[in-house]
């Protein structure tokens, strides 16, 4: 929460849009907070601000960093995450590469409006993530060893994989149409219009009021379906990590 709070500070000091976005906003919407099982926050950027964000932030105090795979090396992720220094995380997936408590800020792109079109897009970005992350990773992330194997041993490195990425999903034209295009993405179904993010409203969050999309219903059921109902309970999850003062 405090790593939410010098972001949207900063945003709207400077005048940058931000949306809370995936189950953080899912919590505010149904919860007023957190879901109750949930322990990260996540949040969404148009492109520009995205860029423009990781390029100026910073906190008086200086205890948090806003960290993303151009100025990281072995940087296990494609999207930034602000990170507060003081602390240490450890994830079984991140091996050799432990960050502080974090939280998600993930880049909004537009997509193409050709379905055709759309459909390669999504199916070479799945393709470079996972060659990118069999690059990176000191253990199998994969099902399939050799496919493991044949993707690690590609004669790319982790940079031109990003590079290829970054070139594959980074429209210049505006359409009508957008999507969070990382490797922590939805799914096709899970693009919507370009006027969902078009401005911003106010949302209650533990108590708190932030920023999200204007359109925000749209982008949660296209996304999530009926994200009013509660799932099982034997899907109701939390993420696996432990989490330390330093």
């Amino acid at each position: 929460m405090g790593i939410l709070d010098e972001v949207h500070h900063f945003c709207e000091t400077h005048g940058l849009r931000y949306f809370l976005s995936s189950g953080t906003l899912i919590g505010a919407v149904r919860h007023k907070g957190y879901i109750p099982w949930d322990d990260d926050i996540d949040i969404y950027m148009p492109r520009k601000d995205y860029e423009q964000f990781l390029k100026t932030f910073s906190d008086a105090a200086g205890i948090y960093r806003a960290i993303n795979p151009s100025t990281e090396p072995h940087y296990y992720y494609t999207f930034a995450k602000v990170v507060d220094m003081r602390t240490k995380m450890v994830e079984d997936e991140t091996e050799g590469y432990e960050i502080g408590v974090f939280m998600d800020i993930f880049p909004v792109d537009y997509v193409t409006d050709d379905m055709q079109e759309r459909e390669r897009v999504f199916k070479l970005k799945k393709l470079l993530y996972k060659i990118r992350r069999c690059k990176i990773s000191k253990s199998n992330p994969l099902q399939s060893s050799l496919a493991y194997w044949c993707y690690k041993l590609l004669p790319l490195s982790v940079h031109n994989v990003y590079r290829l990425i970054q070139k594959l999903i980074v429209l210049e034209t505006p359409t009508h149409t957008v999507c969070n295009m990382t490797e922590a993405g939805p799914k096709m179904k899970g693009c919507f219009p370009a006027e969902d993010i078009a401005s911003s409203v106010d949302v209650e969050f533990e108590g708190k009021m932030y920023k999200t999309m204007v359109g925000y219903k749209d982008y949660l059921e296209r996304t999530y379906g009926d994200y009013m109902t509660l799932p099982p309970v034997e899907q109701r999850v939390t993420h696996k990590f432990e989490a330390y003062w330093l």
